[in-house]
């Protein structure tokens, strides 16, 4: 039997990959709510991504995924925190606040699973995003759910984690990160 690369996984779920175009490009906000039809079918669209993948990958520390992800250039995202929190649907978020105080924590990347990367990233961020309604929401976020947050706003920007690392350090294969015995965990503070 073949083992398959955790990237070659990951396409075959449907999840682009790194080297795609659409994954350096921002992604289009939402005219809510007169386009809510469309942002509830590409949020669907997530949910049924999620789904697939969780089938097959565990993600102890929470999840995320955003449209640009499953080919989709709008700016919706979808992130299910560690445990049974309910997921958090992300329409046309824009980070308007973060903190001074960082850390420092291995993240992968659904588009390229086959590295870790060591990435410093805010404690809290506040994010605005856009209800169905058309009404703007703003959220606090901290730790390791900033952490999760972040990374797919990211996504809408065309950003991959990549470009948030530190100059010199370099992701590192997943084989590597396992011995690393470094994780972080969302702790719910």
């Amino acid at each position: 039997m073949t083992d398959v690369r955790p990237s070659q996984q990951m396409r075959d779920l449907g999840v682009v990959q790194h080297g795609a175009g659409i994954l350096a490009e921002p992604a289009r906000a939402f005219n809510l709510p007169t386009e809510r039809d469309e942002a509830e079918r590409i949020t669907d669209e997530l949910f049924a991504a999620m789904e697939r993948i969780g089938q097959v990958h565990p993600f102890a520390k929470g999840m995320g995924i955003a449209a640009p992800q499953i080919g989709i250039g709008r700016t919706s995202a979808v992130v299910q925190p560690p445990g049974d929190a309910p997921a958090i649907i992300l329409l046309n978020p824009r980070i308007i606040d973060l903190s001074d105080e960082m850390d420092e924590q291995y993240e992968g990347c659904l588009s390229f699973f086959d590295v870790r990367g060591l990435v410093p990233r805010p404690l809290k961020i506040t994010v605005e995003t856009t209800a169905l309604t058309g009404e703007t929401v703003t959220t606090v976020y901290e730790r390791g759910l900033a952490r999760l947050i972040h990374h797919e706003i990211d996504h809408l920007d065309g950003l991959l984690y990549t470009a948030r690392m530190r100059t010199g350090v370099a992701p590192i294969p997943v084989e590597e990160y396992r011995q690393t015995g470094q994780v972080w965990a969302y702790d719910g503070s």
